[in-house]
């Protein structure tokens, strides 16, 4: 008698009569190395998606339901069309395998031999690279039943001692509230400081300017989102400093715990290349109700020769299509990603198969179209309204992050710096935009006024500052911010008066104190500088450019020593700063007491700038020429002051350069730099 088992109306036959027909797929010959391969990954215990599909009951239990979702292609998620470049880990399934699928299901999903099963995915216990170095575990938080969508920034201080190379981040959500994550990295309090006013676990709102994706990536997470760890693209992460999470949530119609974790894979061995990142978008995007067709695009032209390795879309409910492409300079075009149906809920980072090589002149574009009617079915709103830029969900953003790597530092320091000040001058824009919002709002306020300043707008920066001490006149840090802009216009009266007052409202006050200090260093009153600078050190051991500066105070009145002493300690806790190493090497290799140079440790030092700043400091090159004549290698001084030479001519900076010659003269008659008496 023939044996037949029921689920939901699929009647599974017995796994001898389907062999018995050659061309019926079975799971294990035909089936599990689709599953085991497309959907494992997520489906699996412990894995971000609700069930595992590992085991053949796994699989048959939900047989129908697989294959309906796989022919609608809504699993396994992968939204890039066709025309796209071909992408690491692509998950979208053939048309064959499709067929396979509903045939097996079609036939009474039958096991097969049990001998053709392949291997079963590897356990992992949830961490998908093995377990990792660092688990740094977000606080606990309670999420409420029902709403609106929450963003909630979560603040996590790495533990240990200096700075380590990271390979790889894995973020577990570890609860289905959980949309997707944004990961930064803020080496200021800043965000601390927010997290800390908030009486819950992390704080709302937007995050801090000062928080970054560490140099040349981007950090964050959504289902099915997980790049394998690599030593190539390693970067830094220097303990003391922040993780500043932010989650997007969804309420689920129950109180929810949330408390991810984040796994951290370290490697000793620096990257052989950074990367530099470029963001495409606009943020002054404002559509009108019913509008279905609004669109918004952006380029930016490659000032070098540059290797796209990665790119990541990122937009809300409203986004219909999004493109992105390369118009090289011949005219050519190529596609870099294309999404015709864009889904809030499946996001990704897409990582190229084979870097696409662009040449210098290279526009790299980008294209999103909205549709806010309501024929939108994933409209947010009912009925539709009036949509500007911003980070809340109800918002909309229409951003492409594109990852790149260039020939060699020199031409990623050219890269990176254009495309900052691309992305600078927009993220003042959406600045504008959401301070036009909420006026009060001080944190976007301080934001503004940190984005103007780097731009080299102080009047504009100040316009922020002033008015965040207008709505705060009892905060130090707001009195400190409107001075150092003053500074910046050369109203050192003012600045000095906002200065003051924030040491008055808080004694110890650091910023407030080093910045006095470096008024009167400018002032040639040094005593006093001195006396700021120590006030500064006393409140704030950890101010390593307040260090520097005391020692360069000491120097400059006969304490070498000390100075000294104060420069290692400086470099003891930050070894790259780039400012120090140069001063303390100039000390070691040019003062004009002989007992206090060094030259070994000099040319050491002054090295180490060098490396830093990729040979493009005609500083670092200068003082590693002297610290080389010191050191007896003057041919090697004349070369290192001639490459010197090269770089302050590109800045036209005349007297310096008229400088360093003055120093080539001295080392070409094998005589060492030695500073003089005053």
């Amino acid at each position: 008698m023939q044996v037949v088992r029921m689920l939901g109306g699929l009647a599974l036959v017995s796994g001898a009569l389907a062999l018995a027909r050659a061309d019926v797929p079975v799971f294990t010959r035909d089936v599990a190395p689709i599953i085991y391969a497309r959907c494992a990954p997520c489906h699996q215990p412990d894995g971000d998606a609700p069930f595992a599909l590992v085991t053949y009951d796994d699989v048959r239990r939900r047989a129908r339901l697989i294959a309906d979702a796989t022919a609608k292609r809504y699993m396994p998620p992968w939204k890039p069309e066709v025309d796209s470049p071909a992408f690491v880990g692509e998950r979208r399934l053939r048309d064959e395998e499709i067929a396979t699928i509903d045939r097996w299901v079609n036939a009474g999903a039958p096991e097969g031999r049990a001998e053709d099963l392949p291997a079963a995915p590897r356990a992992t216990d949830g961490w998908i690279s093995g377990e990792p170095d660092l688990v740094l575990a977000l606080p606990r938080y309670s999420l409420r039943a029902d709403g609106a969508d929450v963003f909630r920034n979560f603040v996590i201080t790495v533990p240990g001692h200096g700075t380590r190379y990271v390979r790889g981040v894995q973020f577990r959500p570890r609860n289905r509230a959980v949309h997707h994550a944004n990961i930064r990295i803020d080496a200021t309090p800043a965000s601390r400081a927010l997290d800390a006013a908030d009486p819950a676990a992390g704080y709302e709102g937007v995050v801090l300017h000062s928080a970054e994706y560490p140099e040349g990536h981007f950090l964050g997470w959504t289902p099915g989102q997980a790049s394998p760890p690599s030593n190539a693209l390693a970067w830094r992460l220097t303990a003391g400093s922040d993780l500043v999470v932010q989650l997007h949530l969804r309420p689920t119609g129950r109180v929810e715990e949330i408390a991810p974790v984040i796994g951290v894979y370290f490697t000793d061995q620096p990257p052989a290349r950074t990367p530099a990142i470029v963001r495409l978008g606009r943020q002054n995007i404002d559509i009108a109700p019913g509008s279905a067709d609004y669109t918004v695009s952006d380029s930016f032209v490659l000032p070098v020769a540059a290797e796209i390795v990665a790119i990541q879309p990122h937009a809300h409910y409203r986004a219909r299509d999004v493109a992105a492409w390369a118009v090289l300079p011949n005219g050519s075009r190529r596609s870099l990603i294309h999404i015709a149906d864009w889904d809030f809920s499946w996001q990704d980072q897409y990582r190229l198969a084979a870097p696409m090589a662009l040449p210098a002149g290279t526009t790299l574009a980008m294209k999103y179209s909205f549709d806010n009617s309501d024929g939108n079915p994933r409209n947010p709103s009912r009925p539709s309204e009036r949509v500007s830029w911003g980070w809340r969900t109800s918002d909309e953003m229409g951003d492409v992050w594109i990852q790149m790597l260039t020939r060699d530092e020199a031409d990623r320091r050219v890269l990176a710096a254009a495309a900052r000040r691309k992305m600078t001058e927009e993220d003042a824009i959406g600045a504008e935009v959401l301070i036009a919002r909420e006026p009060s709002y001080v944190n976007l306020r301080n934001d503004a006024g940190l984005i103007y300043r780097e731009l080299g707008r102080p009047d504009r920066a100040l316009e922020h500052f002033a008015a965040v001490t207008r709505l705060e006149p009892q905060s130090p840090a707001a009195h400190y911010n409107q001075g150092v802009t003053l500074d910046t216009l050369g109203r050192e009266a003012e600045a000095a008066a906002h200065y003051a007052e924030a040491i008055r409202l808080d004694p110890g006050y650091a910023l407030a104190h080093n910045a006095l200090g470096n008024m009167s260093y400018r002032a040639h009153r040094l005593e006093d500088a001195i006396a700021q600078y120590r006030a500064a050190l006393a409140a704030d051991a950890s101010l390593v450019a307040t260090r520097c500066n005391l020692a360069h105070a000491l120097t400059e009145t006969g304490r070498a020593a000390e100075a000294s002493a104060a420069y290692r300690l400086a470099l003891t806790q930050s070894p790259d700063d780039v400012a120090c190493l140069i001063n303390v090497a100039w000390l070691l290799s040019a003062h004009r007491d002989a007992a206090i140079r060094r030259p070994a440790e000099a040319v050491q030092f002054a090295e180490r700038a060098v490396a830093l700043t990729g040979r493009e400091s005609a500083a670092a090159l200068d003082a590693l020429a002297a610290a080389y004549a010191s050191a007896g290698r003057f041919d090697a001084a004349v070369q290192t002051g001639t490459a010197a030479v090269g770089r302050v001519d590109a800045t036209a900076d005349a007297a310096l350069a008229a400088d360093i010659r003055a120093r080539i003269d001295l080392y070409r008659r094998r005589l060492a730099f030695v500073v003089p008496e005053h």
